[in-house]
């Protein structure tokens, strides 16, 4: 809550935790403790078009959309390889809740960077916030007196369903499209259009969201740059939080909590293999359990070692975003570019780690376990084969604008 000072100053009340002592490592426990509830929900997930309300309610209870809220606010502040870790955790169990845990939960980080009053109007009294949001299509906002106005609707918008706002970027007409704008709205002012019919990430209940001359005043407009996974603000000074955290790059944390679900549904997809080898029996004699076949063995460990590394590159990159964005507010050293695409290259190449590991099992588990409709190995697979898609998840560009930062500027 907040209240003006005798100088006219904000006054931030911090508000309290619903949990106090709870740890990381507890919360990581918790994670693992969900999976059940979340594999015997993943059908309905899918078919529902958007994560069931228990597992919702489950998440909400548990804080994990809290992890990376400012603990002003009734957040835990944990660090990014936790959040990570958590991730993981989520998406072992349905890749899908694990999306829209990890896009919703991540953006208190986003939030972090507009003014003092917006964070703490929209945080409350109890600090129950979850804001999806959503770049495409662009929209156009018009300036009047005290802040903008806008229609438009936006597509794409993962977790929808169960946000108390929504972020949406915008262009400000009149400017050439030179300056863009996150617009921060209630989910009540908005209306959802399930138009979201797609292969794989059904569950994620990424939607069409719309708003309809609305009035978006000052304080919860952000201008930031660039529509890559996340517009970045411009403004990189964060008073009101201490944690070098906020003021780190949005961009590459955007793409790290993308590929911590490819990677935890990677581990996911390594449950139900190993489930598989130690229960199938081999159809030749001595018609022994599939986990005693060399080959087998083979393929599985395969598979393993190539989640495995996937799983310490994130968690490493994550503890280098902490180190990074320490570093810039205390050494001054910037958290540039090079370092931004560095983070982006290896939770890209975790992405395909995991699909590599997921490709494996889905050929080699047999077709009944992989092809027939309602198996949860085939639903990973067209889950992470969308996940894939997304244009900021290309890691070509990435690597040639890498290595044009590393080789030109020796050359120059």
């Amino acid at each position: 809550m907040a209240s003006l000072a005798a100088d006219g100053s904000l006054r931030i009340q911090p508000l309290p935790q619903p949990e106090p002592d709870l740890t990381q490592k507890r919360l990581l426990e918790r994670a693992r403790a969900l999976r059940p509830l979340l594999r015997a929900s993943q059908g309905e997930c899918e078919s529902n078009g958007r994560v069931p309300q228990a597992v919702v309610d489950a998440l909400i209870k548990g804080g994990f959309f809290r992890i990376v809220q400012p603990r002003v606010f009734g957040g835990y502040e944990f660090d990014i390889a936790t959040f990570y870790r958590v991730i993981m955790e989520i998406a072992r169990g349905c890749s899908e809740t694990g999306w829209v845990t990890s896009l919703v939960g991540g953006h208190p980080l986003l939030l972090s960077r507009y003014p003092a009053e917006t964070q703490a109007e929209i945080y409350g009294a109890d600090g129950d916030v979850r804001c999806p949001g959503a770049l495409t299509p662009l929209g156009t906002a018009s300036r009047v007196q005290g802040g903008y106005r806008i229609t438009h609707s936006w597509v794409s918008a993962s977790g929808c369903d169960l946000g108390t706002h929504f972020m949406g970027l915008a262009r400000i007409d009149a400017d050439d499209g030179g300056t863009l704008v996150q617009l921060l709205v209630d989910i009540g002012d908005c209306s959802i259009e399930d138009d979201w019919f797609v292969m794989g990430m059904r569950g994620t209940g990424s939607k069409r969201v719309t708003v309809t001359d609305l009035f978006v005043p000052d304080h919860r407009v952000l201008v930031v740059s660039g529509m890559a996974r996340g517009a970045e603000p411009l403004d990189a000074d964060v008073p009101l939080h201490e944690n070098s955290m906020y003021s780190g790059l949005i961009g590459p944390f955007l793409i790290g909590e993308t590929a911590a679900v490819a990677v935890g549904a990677a581990r996911g997809a390594l449950d139900i293999y190993e489930e598989l080898l130690l229960t199938k029996k081999s159809m030749a004699p001595p018609f022994r359990e599939r986990c005693h076949d060399p080959v087998a063995q083979q393929y599985y460990g395969e598979a393993l070692s190539l989640v495995l590394t996937a799983e310490a590159a994130m968690v490493k990159s994550g503890e280098d975003y902490m180190a990074f964005a320490q570093a810039a507010k205390h050494e001054g050293t910037p958290f540039d570019t090079a370092k931004g695409l560095q983070l982006t290259m290896i939770a890209q190449r975790c992405v395909e780690l995991s699909w590599q590991a997921i490709d494996l099992i889905y050929r080699t588990a047999g077709t009944t376990a992989s092809a027939k409709q309602g198996m949860p190995i085939g639903r990973i697979l067209r889950n992470i084969a969308v996940l894939r898609t997304h244009p900021v998840l290309q890691r070509e560009n990435t690597a040639i604008q890498l290595a044009k930062l590393k080789l030109l500027d020796r050359v120059a």
